[in-house]
């Protein structure tokens, strides 16, 4: 099914997230690999080194899931989708400490959490068949 919303959301996200990735080394010259400060990306996503291969690894798991089939993209797409929910949530909990290794702030949460929210409607919602039911 090369029309499945699942291998398009799966193809469309990790483009993206592979091209955030890669954008991101733009911004985080001279920032530490988990500085709990990065540099800002688009003005407003904080990002560093580690936070950009992160990036990378998810976007080419979601991009090849998306190439490679339907039940491929919609497993992915529901397990980065629970993964982003989660750090949607613990990213609010960590920004201004210690722990905050991807140097994640509020707009990173939110983005986040609306990816969280498409991956997992599409990851956990019904593919669409492409069978047709004969009538007589």
């Amino acid at each position: 099914m090369r029309n499945s919303p699942n291998r398009i959301v799966a193809t469309v996200f990790g483009a993206v997230y592979v091209l955030v990735g890669l954008l991101g080394f733009a911004v985080t010259s001279g920032v530490g690999f988990i500085a709990t400060e990065g540099g800002l990306l688009l003005g407003i996503f904080q990002v560093n080194p580690l936070h950009n291969i992160a990036h990378l690894l998810i976007g080419g798991a979601l991009l090849v899931a998306g190439l490679m089939s339907a039940s491929a993209a919609k497993a992915v797409n529901a397990t980065v989708g629970a993964v982003y929910l989660l750090l949607g949530i613990v990213g609010f909990f960590l920004a201004g400490t210690a722990a905050n290794i991807l140097a994640l702030n509020t707009a990173d949460h939110f983005l986040h959490l609306a990816s969280a929210i498409v991956l997992l409607g599409v990851g956990l919602g019904f593919e669409r068949s492409t069978r047709r039911v004969a009538t007589a």
